[in-house]
């Protein structure tokens, strides 16, 4: 019995000898989980899994650009991006994290763009609502 009490007496002085390695051992954690953020915000372009409401698409650059500059005359709000997905140019607008978001602004633009409709897409955190 004697033995036991030794025992866990050491165990405890010896834990207590540097209070602040816990500390340190969880700074450097914090430092290392930092980096890789940042390194994953570097090789991903800072962009995420969301969603986007595409509301144009055909072969038509021209018709594609119109229809964009339609939507930033009417909602100033949102970004809209231009890509060109062969053979279609494509009008996609929003940033937006989950779907019912997305959602939200269909609803406000279907009255001008029909034919709009909800896109997994990346989105730009720095964008998101």
């Amino acid at each position: 019995m004697f033995l036991f009490f030794i025992l866990i007496y050491s165990i405890a002085s010896f834990s207590q000898e540097n209070p602040n390695s816990n500390s340190i051992q969880t700074s450097i954690k914090v430092r290392a989980l930092q980096e890789k953020k940042v390194e994953y915000h570097r090789r991903s372009n800072g962009e995420s899994d969301g969603y986007r409401i595409k509301i144009h698409f055909s072969a038509d650059k021209t018709k594609a650009r119109e229809v964009q500059a339609k939507f930033n005359s009417k909602f100033t709000d949102v970004a809209s991006y231009e890509e060109y997905q062969q053979p279609n140019f494509v009008i996609n607008v929003g940033d937006f994290k989950t779907k019912l978001e997305a959602f939200e602004l269909l609803k406000r633009i279907q009255a001008e763009f029909p034919y709009a409709f909800i896109v997994k897409s990346k989105v730009r955190p720095m964008k998101l609502n």
